[in-house]
């Protein structure tokens, strides 16, 4: 097979719905590649919206304003990066001739934290916590009795962890359904799950298309109110606990189908691996092949979109740390110090147009032959970074 890269616009077009700093990195490794990039938001000047062709802003749960720039750009994939998105339209899309990445079946049951636990664990019998569906502050105190404490508690439908919590007694439950309610999002049903005591969780990054299913080494990563931190690539794990998720993680894309590159997280607890949730995109804590590998996470997914070879190198160990916004700022500027910039390390800014306290604004990313020094590395770029 070969790839006619084009080189007049038009020849192939991607249009992101969703132009975040993960989207952003999708539109230059698709322009590397010739690929005309169309970049949507739901607000201007967006980070993907900096580096595309063309960019808009529109409400993308608006099903008629979601088609009608279809219909306008015509695109040849159609890549969801977040969430928020008008389901309906994608289905649309794809009666209509349109390719939704990796499908728009796929891309319902894990934009949904409903679909997708029902979808893994009942369909596919997949091990999971275990877990309930409420939709009232009464119902979600009789499943959190249910479930014991603690128990974790989200939102059906948000990013970046908006509106998760745990909650740790009984008098925590109504401030967690105080927090669900502030999710990206449908927060109108939430998910109770029993808490596993797990020793560490990771990122599996799973890339599927025609060519077959690679995964990339496993990421490990801490969360904080259920948005990462800090992450890692390879993260120490013993054999037998990384061949049952990779052997969950590809039945669970096989399921879904389609191309492209499923960030498939994990609870892993001794030899046993519960599967947690799953992204039919990039991964935040994926970033860090940023710098292990040589595509990363957003190269191996426009390569999956366009059926290309999955191949790549693993160069070592590396960290990945998240600087979030100490301030608020209409025109936020970040001050980086030069150490951050070295032979083995770097920092890789979004350019968000505003800056709100926690809101994540760049990233630190370290090589080392030690992956403990990596992290180490990687928290103290970031405890440097101040921004105003």
């Amino acid at each position: 097979m070969t790839f006619t890269a084009p080189l007049q616009q038009n020849s192939i077009k991607i249009m992101l719905l969703g132009s975040g700093e993960l989207g952003k990195e999708v539109a230059i490794e698709a322009q590397r590649l010739g690929i005309e990039v169309v970049a949507v938001d739901k607000y201007k000047n967006a980070p993907a919206h900096l580096v595309a062709n063309r960019s808009y802003a529109i409400d993308m749960q608006d099903e008629a304003a979601v088609l009608e720039l279809i219909e306008k750009e015509k695109p040849s994939y159609i890549l969801p990066e977040v969430e928020a998105i008008s389901i309906a339209a994608l289905f649309e899309a794809e009666k209509r001739g349109y390719h939704v990445i990796p499908n728009a079946e796929a891309v319902n049951k894990t934009m949904n934290r409903k679909n997708i636990r029902v979808f893994a664990a009942e369909e596919l019998g997949l091990k999971t916590s275990n877990y309930e569906f409420v939709t009232t502050l009464e119902g979600l105190k009789t499943a959190a009795d249910r479930m014991g404490f603690p128990c974790v508690i989200k939102p059906v439908m948000s990013s970046s962890g908006h509106g998760q919590s745990i909650a740790k007694t009984p008098d925590d439950i109504e401030r967690s359904w105080e927090i669900a309610k502030e999710a990206r999002g449908d927060a109108s049903e939430l998910i109770v799950e029993e808490f596993v005591p797990f020793d560490y969780e990771i990122t599996l990054l799973t890339v599927r298309n025609e060519t077959g299913t690679v995964f990339c080494d496993p990421i490990g990563h801490i969360q904080q109110d259920g948005d990462f931190i800090l992450s890692w690539q390879p993260m120490p794990m013993s054999e037998a606990a990384l061949q049952k998720a990779k052997e969950i993680a590809k039945a669970v894309t096989d399921g879904l189908g389609g191309r492209g590159i499923f960030g498939v997280e994990f609870f892993v607890k001794g030899e046993e691996v519960y599967f947690s949730e799953l992204s039919p995109r990039p991964h935040d804590t994926g970033m860090v092949t940023l710098i292990t590998q040589s595509q990363s996470e957003f190269a191996l997914h426009v390569r999956a979109v366009l059926g290309l070879p999955l191949e790549f190198t693993t160069y070592g160990a590396g960290a990945c740390g998240a600087y979030k916004a100490k301030h608020e700022s209409h025109n936020p500027k970040l001050e980086i110090p030069e150490r951050a910039f070295s032979d083995t390390s770097f920092v890789r800014v979004f350019g968000k147009p505003e800056s709100h306290i926690g809101r994540r604004m760049a990233v630190s990313l370290v090589l080392d032959e030690d992956i403990e020094h990596a992290k180490t590395r990687a928290r103290e770029i970031v405890s440097q970074i101040d921004d105003h």
